[in-house]
């Protein structure tokens, strides 16, 4: 069965976005840039591939992406629809629309929706973001890998933006890079 990730940047003290969805406060120092191209690949954006090379570059680990409708939007004020076209795109919001044929609009029960891909052939499923969607689907997330950045936000959009349930899981891996962002990979503890 294919498991559920939420792959995020994340402040010291848990923030993964600021109060209005801010995230260009996170560096990307080339360390984990490295890093990322080669474990993750298609968690860079469409529209960055190309110019870092990476366009034919097949999918290692996800070939679906879920995010919540503030993790999209700012896609979509650059005027792109479809920020991961190589990927299986789903946005989980009650109002939003869209004409993209490879962005599929989920406007109620992301659960189902998630337990549903969770049982269909292929690769891991990433959850991008954000904090209230990965609290919607936290007994649906099989394991988180949390880039910790070395900086306090003071203010934000948390990791998990929903009611007190807390949910244990184990550290597996972690990688520490000279730029201070160290990554975490936690398992769901049974």
């Amino acid at each position: 069965m294919r498991k559920l990730t939420y792959y995020v940047a994340a402040t010291l003290d848990g923030h993964i976005a600021g109060p209005a969805g801010e995230f260009d406060f996170f560096p990307l120092p080339a360390d984990l840039t490295e890093a990322i191209v080669a474990r993750y690949p298609e968690t860079i954006p469409g529209h960055v591939r190309a110019p870092l090379g990476l366009a034919d570059l097949p999918n290692q680990r996800f070939d679906t992406v879920v995010m919540g409708r503030g993790t999209y939007e700012p896609a979509l004020r650059e005027g792109i629809t479809s920020p991961y076209p190589h990927l299986r795109q789903y946005v989980v919001s009650r109002t939003l629309t869209t004409d993209d044929p490879q962005v599929t609009v989920v406007a109620d029960d992301p659960v189902r929706v998630v337990r549903d891909l969770k049982q269909q052939d292929g690769l891991d499923i990433w959850l991008c973001g954000g904090g209230k969607l990965a609290a919607t689907l936290r007994d649906e997330i099989d394991e988180l890998i949390i880039k910790r950045n070395p900086i306090v936000a003071g203010a934000g959009i948390p990791l998990f933006d929903g009611p007190f349930t807390p949910t244990t899981y184990t550290p597996v891996e972690t990688h520490e890079f000279a730029s201070g962002v160290v990554m975490t990979t936690y398992t769901r503890a049974t």
